[in-house]
């Protein structure tokens, strides 16, 4: 099989496309031919040299793919062969074929395309965990997402919105926030040009958010703490800022807030089957009606990963970036 590799850490164009042995199937594992594979944060940090896959995983980067099966192991229950999925790695994603733990894969519907369903399992997986198992967001509060327009920002409008909740948004233009707001967003908060904890506040009279989902990391932290509601909980699945955080810890106290840091890609396997199975229980319906769909920035050709690695580095992009094979 091909499969983009990294010989050595880098920029984009450290990534290769190679032949490489194919894995073998356990008898949990269903074989998927690639469809699509999703491009991710996660992925430019591995290229680095800075987030290796865990162990037993592909050294290759890429987190969700789509496919057809076209193996099933033994003790397998779940999909048989010719089956449309969608499946969240641990890693290896960037190959034309992945081996993959049943429990970490969904069917497709046949209303959504296949090459675009591979935008839906690691940024669906992050939101669901974070903001609702986790943070636990209730119909009604107001969740503030930074970098709304970004893979994680559109699935997190949309399914806020879909819980009934009201959402806030911070992004880096005019355009960006405007495709927030045809999502569902309210509050649009130019952070280039406005102040986000003045502007939330604002638009909750005081109150502040009750979940915030934060890309930025440190940077954010002092200021999170301002704009988070009494009893809230800030979310923070990124450092994008590259600073340490920041701030008085009596403020938090204050707030009874939590300041909450994840990572979904280190979490047991048995951890990431329980998050997909709650997302297909409480998400799949949304998908199978169309009610959501993943925001699909572009497509690129494994030939031209680099380009996407590019694209998504850059930060111009609105939504998913694909790699088809």
């Amino acid at each position: 099989m091909r499969a983009i590799i990294v010989n050595s850490p880098g920029g984009p164009e450290a990534l290769t496309l190679q032949t490489v042995p194919n894995r073998e199937a356990g008898p949990n594992d269903i074989r998927i031919k690639v469809a699509a594979a999703g491009v991710n944060r996660a992925d430019i940090m591995q290229r680095g040299g800075n987030y290796p896959s865990p162990p037993g995983a592909p050294e290759w980067p890429g987190l969700e793919v789509s496919g057809l099966v076209t193996e099933v192991g033994d003790d397998v229950t779940r999909f048989g062969v010719g089956d449309r999925v969608c499946a969240l790695l641990p890693g290896g994603g960037y190959a034309t074929e992945v081996v993959v733990n049943e429990g970490l894969a969904l069917l497709v519907p046949l209303s959504m395309d296949l090459i675009d369903a591979a935008a839906l399992p690691e940024a669906l997986a992050t939101v669901w965990s974070n903001v609702f198992m986790s943070a636990e967001l209730a119909p009604g509060q107001t969740l503030l997402v930074h970098g709304g327009s970004s893979g994680i920002g559109t699935t997190a409008i949309q399914l806020a919105r879909l819980m009934d909740a009201r959402v806030a948004v911070t992004a880096g233009s005019p355009e960006k926030l405007a495709v927030c707001e045809s999502l569902g967003a309210e509050t649009l908060i130019n952070y280039r040009e406005q102040d986000f904890v003045a502007e939330i506040k604002a638009a909750t009279d005081v109150h502040g958010a009750d979940v915030i989902l934060d890309i930025m990391g440190g940077g954010y932290a002092a200021r999170n703490i301002e704009a988070i509601a009494v009893n809230g909980t800030i979310m923070v699945i990124a450092n994008q800022s590259n600073e340490p955080a920041t701030f008085e810890p009596m403020r938090l106290m204050h707030k009874r807030a939590r300041y909450w840091a994840t990572t979904l890609r280190a979490r047991s396997l048995d951890e990431r089957i329980a998050i997909v199975r709650s997302l297909e229980a409480a998400v799949w319906p949304w998908i199978a009606s169309g009610e959501f769909r993943p925001v699909i920035d572009g497509r690129f050709s494994f030939e031209n990963a680099a380009d996407a690695h590019s694209r998504l580095e850059s930060s111009a992009h609105v939504g998913k970036i694909l790699l088809v094979p």
